[in-house]
């Protein structure tokens, strides 16, 4: 079903005429395919996804709701690229592979690469993950299984297994005339490796530069100097700062031996770049591992936890306000400009936390250089309190008439925006040292914790001093 770019002419007109680069499949498409599935006219359907790349029948199959997204895969079964399930999101592939079953998936994870199938294979519920495994091959089943044996987010498991090698007495001929022979090389590769007879890793040889190359040269001789290699047991978010340090486009994966076991491509860190950039936004905005895919019991359990969390943060906001009736009953202008303090104190928090939150992810912010952060942060709060606290000023004297109520109001919103600079910073340090998530927890406790700080000081320095 995956066509190369030299058919593109034969993809339907209306493919061509609608589609924008990088958008999305035309609802023209999806519209003609749900009136097609409501008539059960099955071989229509195939034959208009037919010409279609893997990765848009992927969004044509996420487009549709859990009955008719069943209907659909069933009649595209007998005609369903393998590739398809490796573009899918994971919560849907799960559902596929569920429907189409074991004896399918045992052929199809023939057709695709080590690392996709591997993909497939990890959606599975256990007892079907063992089922499949044992109907496939005794020699693949092996090469799986030593790939899950290593940990979920390590380099293993995102490695490809299928690499070209070669040993280091061939010539650049030899090389180029094995590449044209053999039918089991990978669908695309972009270094050969240079093994040793215990499949030790001598070197890595570029494409680019085997084709340069003089047919009587060695592959010793044509080994790049400068090559990378990664880890079997690195974590995954370390493998894609490495790859995006030394700008790579593929790096060989080696055991504690120097065995050649894999090899990772870019495109696998950019996946891993995706997931990791959704992640952390999800777990800002406190919707955890839950999406627009996700059935929805689920979705109200996932977030469930989140909105308990604010409605704590609440609790104790309003508990810290009823400390201060009598304040409000006194002078009315504390609870109009009261949440000025808390929300600028919450922006400023959230600003910091989020830069702290990237710098973090990337690796960019490490224990020496956190100070020089917090110092840049904390003059920065001054800076934006200064401004701030000047509005303010003119604005308590407008509407409260009262000088005093201004002063008030800009100091408290500095020390609150200045306890914002050092939460922003040091609350995820802590907590990534904790080894939690950074990204999960802090936002809860810094909006907390800010919220806490300025009422205190707004509604404690304005009865001491007014009332």
């Amino acid at each position: 079903m995956k066509k190369d770019s030299s058919e593109n002419n034969t993809k339907p007109d209306f493919i061509v005429r609608e589609r924008a680069f990088f958008s999305h499949v035309p609802n023209t498409l999806l519209k003609e395919l749900q009136t097609l599935l409501d008539h059960k006219r099955y071989s229509e359907i195939i034959k208009l996804i037919e010409p279609l790349y893997a990765a848009d029948v992927a969004d044509i199959i996420e487009s549709f709701p859990s009955t008719e997204r069943e209907e659909l895969v069933t009649a595209l079964k007998s005609n369903l690229d393998p590739e398809i399930l490796t573009h899918l999101e994971e919560y849907i592939r799960a559902q596929v592979v569920e429907w189409l079953g074991v004896q399918y998936l045992a052929k199809v994870l023939m057709k695709v690469d080590s690392d996709d199938a591997l993909a497939i294979i990890e959606v599975l519920a256990p007892k079907h993950q063992r089922n499949l495994l044992n109907v496939i091959p005794k020699q693949v089943r092996d090469s799986f299984e030593q790939v899950l044996s290593f940990p979920e987010d390590s380099a293993g498991r995102l490695m490809q297994q299928e690499v070209v090698v070669v040993p280091p007495f061939w010539t650049a001929a030899q090389i180029q005339e094995s590449i044209r022979k053999n039918k089991d090389l990978p669908s695309r590769f972009v270094d050969i490796f240079v093994i040793n007879p215990k499949n030790q890793l001598i070197g890595c040889i570029p494409v680019d530069a085997l084709v340069k190359a003089d047919p009587l040269e060695k592959a010793s001789d044509l080994i790049n100097e400068q090559q990378q290699t990664i880890p079997v047991l690195a974590d995954k978010k370390e493998v894609a700062h490495f790859f995006h340090h030394y700008s790579l486009v593929s790096a060989p994966v080696l055991d504690e031996k120097n065995t050649l076991l894999g090899v990772i491509t870019a495109d696998d860190i950019l996946e891993v770049l995706e997931e990791e950039t959704e992640k952390e936004i999800l777990h800002i905005a406190g919707v955890s591992d839950s999406d627009v895919f996700t059935p929805l019991l689920k979705t109200f359990y996932l977030r469930i936890g989140w909105l308990m969390v604010g409605f704590l943060n609440v609790l104790l906001s309003v508990f810290v306000l009823s400390q201060f009736i009598e304040s409000f009953k006194e002078m009315a202008a504390l609870a109009v400009l009261l949440p000025v303090v808390g929300t600028m104190g919450g922006n400023a928090g959230t600003q910091i936390t989020t830069v702290t939150v990237r710098a973090l992810g990337v690796g960019s912010l490490k224990k020496f250089n956190s100070g020089r952060a917090l110092g840049k942060e904390l003059m920065v709060g001054v800076l934006n309190s200064f401004l701030f606290g000047i509005l303010l000023i003119v604005l308590a004297i407008s509407y409260a008439n009262s000088l005093t109520l201004g002063l008030i109001l800009a100091s408290s919103m500095t020390f609150t925006m200045l306890w914002a600079a050092f939460a922003g910073v040091m609350l995820p340090l802590l907590i990534e040292r904790l080894r939690f998530d950074p990204a999960i927890a802090s936002g809860p406790l810094i909006t907390a914790s800010i919220d806490v700080v300025g009422y205190v000081l707004f509604l404690g320095m304005a009865t001491l001093i007014l009332l």
